[in-house]
């Protein structure tokens, strides 16, 4: 509970604020093409119902979706303290389906962590949807439900973040 001078903030709120006049960069993989088209689907309703805009890059895998942040940061367009900064925050969209190698764990290790250094290190606000499942048909049943998959999962993570990163720059928070 907030005492004098605080001020609590629910995720509802955040999530609620959080798509009004926000612009994302999606970056997805679709190397499982449906997969791929289920998780947008779910992704680009969201953004809609929350009056998000947003703009969409596809990469080969699930491992160059961290690079293409890094490259997004590099040019500019997303982490950046410059006002010129392109994107309020990222959504990503990918799958990895265990196979009969450990290249599965590589992937999906090395795919979540340098995603999650990249956010963290240059402050985005990110909403992950890369799926890490044992079978193709798990999966469809994450991406699949419109609003109700992991797709819009992600945007509502994304916007929660904007949201409250709009409300710690905006609020004095002393």
């Amino acid at each position: 509970m907030a005492g004098k001078g605080q001020r609590s903030v629910e995720v509802s709120e955040l999530e609620s604020a959080g798509g009004l006049g926000a612009h994302v960069l999606v970056i997805e993989a679709p190397y499982y093409k449906a997969i791929a088209e289920e998780l947008a689907a779910g992704a680009i309703a969201e953004m809609e119902a929350q009056r998000a805009t947003y703009e969409r890059i596809s990469v080969p895998g699930a491992l160059e979706i961290p690079q293409a942040l890094a490259q997004a940061v590099k040019a500019g367009v997303i982490g950046s303290d410059d006002a010129n900064a392109r994107f309020d925050g990222c959504v990503a969209l990918g799958c990895v389906i265990r196979g009969e190698t450990s290249h599965y764990d590589t992937v999906c290790t090395n795919a979540n962590h340098w995603l999650m250094d990249v956010a963290v290190r240059h402050a985005i606000p990110l909403g992950n949807a890369i799926l890490t499942v044992d079978t193709e048909a798990q999966a469809l049943a994450r991406a699949q439900g419109g609003r109700e998959g992991k797709g819009a999962d992600a945007v509502r993570a994304c916007l929660a973040l904007i949201a409250l990163e709009r409300i710690l720059v905006d609020e004095d928070l002393e």
